[in-house]
């Protein structure tokens, strides 16, 4: 029989229960650290790199800073078309952001109960990407192209993406958007919610409840260590973060 160790902790006092697995290794196993390949930034990596660290897991990263890095991960067959983030863990190669961000959530109590929830959270979490991509994408644009791309991110999270969370917040009437539990949704609308405000520190004036789930969220001990200095959360992209991407992959 499995056995399954839970850490619980609560917070306010309202009886919110954060519950983290504790690792699903027999007795006298040692779980392997999940390692994860990618550049030295955030990109496609940071919202699994906030999936282990809410979850409590130890990571281990190999920073991509030259082609022949690249190649050679390639000439081994570890990246299924051609693509990082790659992570292994539990004896797998994983690719495809989407597909390893799923596996961590399922893995790690932070996907739900059933079905219904899942789709939710999937629905959730695939709008706060697409929000987050705006931004991420922008530092590789011209200089003009880059401030309007990050203007037009800024607009849309006020318009359309944060006025839809603000409502799943009224009417769901519970602290998280789904269920009554910490979900991979919740991280990343924090992560999207951050890297927002980074480009405009006032974005979230018009959004009490959204104010409210920030606060909440980034108390949370895990996350909270998550957001300390000197944790794996990496800094804003700067030039030299483009440049070795741009070296690496060859555009």
């Amino acid at each position: 029989m499995e056995a399954k160790y839970m850490l619980c902790t609560s917070l306010f006092s309202k009886h919110i229960f954060y519950c983290y697995p504790l690792g699903n290794s027999e007795p006298g196993v040692m779980e392997v650290k999940p390692k994860l390949y990618y550049f030295q930034g955030r990109g496609r990596m940071e919202s699994i790199r906030w999936l282990l660290a809410t979850a409590g897991v130890e990571f281990e990263e190999e920073f991509l800073e030259t082609r022949e890095q690249y190649e050679k991960l390639q000439k081994d067959g570890c990246l299924l078309f051609g693509q990082v983030p790659l992570v292994e863990i539990d004896g797998m190669l994983l690719t495809q952001t989407r597909a390893i961000l799923s596996y961590l959530a399922a893995k790690y109590n932070l996907y739900g109960k059933d079905l219904k929830e899942r789709v939710r959270i999937d629905m959730y979490a695939d709008g706060t990407q697409d929000l987050m991509m705006m931004i991420i994408g922008a530092p590789f644009k011209a200089p003009q192209e880059k401030e309007e791309s990050l203007a037009l991110a800024v607009k849309r999270a006020k318009n359309r993406y944060f006025p839809v969370f603000e409502k799943i917040l009224k009417d769901h009437g519970e602290a998280f958007l789904v269920g009554n539990q910490l979900s991979w949704a919740d991280i990343q609308l924090l992560e999207a919610i951050l890297m927002v405000e980074e480009v405009s520190a006032p974005v979230l004036s018009d959004f009490p409840l959204l104010q409210a789930f920030k606060t909440r969220i980034s108390n949370i001990p895990t996350i909270k260590k998550f957001l300390q200095p000197g944790s794996q959360r990496k800094p804003p992209p700067d030039g030299h973060y483009v440049d070795v991407v741009r070296t690496v992959l060859k555009f």
